[in-house]
């Protein structure tokens, strides 16, 4: 992390942590965690295709699934992620 370009903004009933990369660091993030201290983190992912696929591919077909429905299983493709909005592809 670069700590000078990293912030913090708290109101009454939200609070926002901007993360920056330190120089040098390349490729996206796939996941963080958060808590009160080290022994309670809990752990959320970052929107990316892979986090997505393997989120849906878990919920639309668990462990126990047959080869057949692992291939007709949906492709799904994130096309574009901001602040704002995601846009996902399902074929």
């Amino acid at each position: 992390l670069a700590s000078p370009e990293s912030d913090i903004s708290v109101s009454a009933h939200n609070a926002a942590v901007g993360l920056a990369k330190a120089p040098g660091s390349t490729g996206l993030w796939e996941k963080f965690c958060f808590g009160l201290d080290a022994s309670a983190l809990q752990e959320r992912l970052f929107v990316s295709e892979d986090n997505i696929d393997g989120f849906l591919g878990a919920v639309l077909c668990p462990s126990t699934c047959s080869q057949s429905a692992l291939e007709s299983r949906p492709l799904i493709e994130a096309l574009d992620v901001t602040e704002d909005r995601i846009q996902i592809r399902l074929k």
